[in-house]
């Protein structure tokens, strides 16, 4: 049965997305069976794979029209990854579900019904905590965050991981703190250290070694819709997301055991 992992952080700009769509495409090259759920309205996830953001099959169909992920999902120009998509639709979500009965366990409920098909299934979650970020937090066995190095990093990491175990109470009493990536690192700057070492104490072994540096072909490649391992294969910001599959797979297995 696949793992299903957020990518989630209350905050915008952090690289939540870019992490979505490289880790999800460098674990898919690895061999792997992939399942990228865009849960964010804005739908950058979608567009920068290269689906049109005018797809009528999407994440807002299985959550409120009753549509099915498996009719709804669609192959990638990634071997192994397929994608739920999202657009603007998905945002009436928020309010459709309120009313609902059991709202926050939706998505959770259809996830189960594809879990054995994929052996990862991600959820790119919109940078807020509303009922899309809770129902993904609800379904998922464990969170993914990325952490951008800049000021302010510890408190808003600090808010989520609150926010996560406030999710552990009320709905998901198993979901787990998957690792903690750094992301939009330079290390010529002397705050993007601090904060990088400030997180690695704080969290310990929970911070992956792979740092994602700030870099112009990640920036690029969702405007041509490819990730950025494939867009410029040898860029530090591709390799380090191949790096950082590795280590989130190895991590894996040695759970697994």
């Amino acid at each position: 049965m696949g793992k299903v992992i957020a990518i989630a952080n209350q905050k915008g700009g952090v690289g939540k997305t870019t992490t979505a769509i490289n880790l999800s495409s460098a674990i898919a090259l690895e061999g792997k069976s992939v399942l990228l759920i865009d849960m964010d309205p804005q739908g950058n996830a979608t567009s920068g794979l290269g689906i049109d953001l005018g797809s009528q099959k999407t994440t807002y169909g299985c959550l409120v029209k009753a549509s099915t992920i498996h009719e709804s999902s669609m192959k990638t120009s990634v071997p192994g990854l397929s994608i739920l998509p999202a657009n603007a639709d998905l945002a009436g979500a928020e309010v459709e579900l309120v009313s609902v009965e059991g709202r926050e366990s939706h998505l959770k409920t259809i996830v189960n019904e594809v879990r054995d098909q994929y052996d990862f299934i991600f959820l790119d979650c919109p940078p807020a905590l509303g009922i899309l970020t809770i129902n993904a937090l609800t379904a998922a066995d464990s969170v993914l965050i990325p952490v951008q190095c800049e000021y302010y990093a510890m408190e808003g990491l600090t808010r989520l991981i609150g926010s996560i175990d406030l999710v552990r109470q009320s709905f998901n009493s198993s979901l787990d703190l998957e690792g903690i990536v750094l992301t939009m690192f330079d290390s010529r700057n002397s705050l993007a250290r601090q904060v990088a070492e400030q997180v690695r104490s704080h969290f310990i072994d929970k911070v992956y070694q792979a740092v994602i540096p700030r870099n112009v072909s990640l920036a690029e490649a969702p405007s041509y819709g490819r990730p950025g391992i494939l867009y410029n294969v040898a860029s530090a910001g591709s390799q380090s997301y191949v790096h950082l599959a590795k280590e989130f797979m190895a991590h894996g297995e040695k759970s697994s055991r």
